[in-house]
């Protein structure tokens, strides 16, 4: 079954893994893919329905913020008025985290686990929230040159196809 992949970005180094993830779509995988903002009204993905996989990738910033643009979906998820099961039979999800350690005081021994909180907590909200989790969380530290970044895209297309 084809199933449409909307990827939703939130900050610009989320937007430039965003459009890998676009571009290294396999040719034989018949996916028909979406890149969006994570500003564009993420109430509107309560409509989406379960024939749609959400690709989030989000951007961690200073103080573990998300950028303007992230902000807004992440916080609309966040809502603690939602029904716990808010995304049952909704879209299927996986979430990239994509984060900076040079940002944080104590660079030696940090990780990208360590520069993804955004991720990290909406990959949470959303398991809370009912969702279907089709991938594992993924975490990239541009300190590390985003290294894993490939592999995690790879292994998203792979279950897509």
């Amino acid at each position: 079954m084809t199933k449409n992949v909307i990827v939703i970005y939130g900050g610009e180094m989320a937007k430039d893994v965003a459009q890998l993830i676009e571009a290294q779509k396999p040719a034989i995988c018949s996916n028909n893919v979406k890149l969006q903002s994570a500003s564009e009204r993420p109430k509107k993905l309560l409509e989406v329905g379960d024939d749609t996989v959400i690709c989030f990738v989000l951007q961690t910033i200073e103080n573990a913020a998300p950028t303007e643009e992230g902000g807004a979906c992440t916080r609309f998820f966040k809502r603690k008025t939602h029904p716990e099961d808010l995304l049952k039979g909704k879209f299927s999800y996986a979430v990239l985290g994509v984060g900076d350690s040079n940002l944080l005081l104590d660079r030696q021994t940090t990780t990208a686990k360590d520069c993804n909180q955004v991720a990290q907590e909406f990959h949470s909200r959303l398991e809370a929230l009912g969702g279907n989790c089709i991938h594992e969380l993924g975490l990239a530290d541009e300190r590390t040159e985003l290294e894993e970044v490939e592999p995690w895209i790879a292994s998203f297309w792979s279950k897509m196809s």
